[in-house]
């Protein structure tokens, strides 16, 4: 019995660690999506730069 209950004790710590940690992963996702796109829209490397650009220009996004 006492089993069981340290089972359902580590199930339900799991579950509640799972559910705080997914917006703190979210925002980081985003957060770090957005330093990619616009960080590599004003680094000086051309190849990245033009790679970025192409990018922008192929999903309709303003650039000049």
């Amino acid at each position: 019995m006492a089993n069981h209950n340290s089972t359902t004790a580590n199930m339900q710590a799991t579950t509640a660690s799972a559910t705080i940690s997914t917006p703190v992963q979210l925002a980081t996702a985003f957060l770090l999506g957005m330093v990619f796109l616009f960080g590599a829209g004003f680094v000086q490397t051309s190849a990245v730069h033009n790679a970025a650009h192409d990018v922008r220009h192929s999903l309709a996004f303003p650039c000049h």
